[in-house]
């Protein structure tokens, strides 16, 4: 994934970040784990990752917590409004609100949903250009 900013002096600077992704049982959901680098590799500070990250939903939504596995301290897209929202496209989509998936009278696939959880956590993190694609 790649982020995008502008430093005061107007010149384009590119952030990579790794995302992980991992299940969190208390709120029976996907929880998204972002860690960024600079141009030179060097990791993000949370400012930094914040300033990637949609205004009304930093410190709120999206906050550092520790990471359960990695044993850092990672940006983290709060899951506790995950199954709410996600419920909600998937019922828009199977009254065939949304475009791009057909899914009236089938069961979603796992990378389909997959892909429609990055959309909804593209509107969270809109500075991050999200290779999204599903092949037939």
């Amino acid at each position: 994934m790649i982020g995008v900013c502008f430093s005061s002096d107007k010149i384009l600077q590119v952030r990579t970040y790794d995302v992980f992704i991992t299940y969190d049982k208390y709120y029976q959901t996907p929880r998204i784990w972002l860690f960024g680098y600079d141009e030179q590799r060097r990791p993000l500070t949370s400012q930094q990752v914040f300033e990637d990250v949609n205004q009304d939903y930093v410190k709120k939504t999206v906050t550092i917590d520790p990471h359960p596995h990695l044993n850092l301290n990672l940006a983290s897209i709060h899951p506790c409004k995950h199954a709410e929202v996600m419920k909600k496209i998937i019922e828009r989509l199977g009254n065939g609100v949304s475009a791009g998936l057909s899914v009236q009278g089938e069961e979603i696939r796992v990378d389909q949903y997959l892909v429609i959880f990055l959309k909804f956590i593209s509107s969270v993190v809109p500075t991050i250009d999200y290779d999204h694609t599903i092949s037939a």
